[in-house]
């Protein structure tokens, strides 16, 4: 792996571990103060997840899929 590419992997799991943080304090302050979280997309909830996972390794990657595939078609 070079090395713009792990620094972007690496910003990748900065930006949406603090992205966790922030947006998921917001989002229980608002439910639980009682004010309406209905100007709260879903996919707002979704992104920090999203740069999570392009921040890991491909093998971590893969393992996230798989374990998602063997959740949800477990029966």
């Amino acid at each position: 792996m070079d090395k713009l590419e792990r620094a972007t992997k690496l910003m990748m799991l900065v930006v949406g571990c603090v992205g966790l943080i922030v947006i998921y304090f917001g989002f229980f302050y608002l439910l639980l103060s009682g004010r309406s979280t209905a100007a709260i997309p879903w996919y707002i909830l979704l992104s920090p997840w999203v740069c999570i996972f392009f921040g890991l390794t491909r093998k971590k990657q893969l393992g996230v899929i798989r374990w998602f595939t063997r959740k949800w078609t477990k029966k």
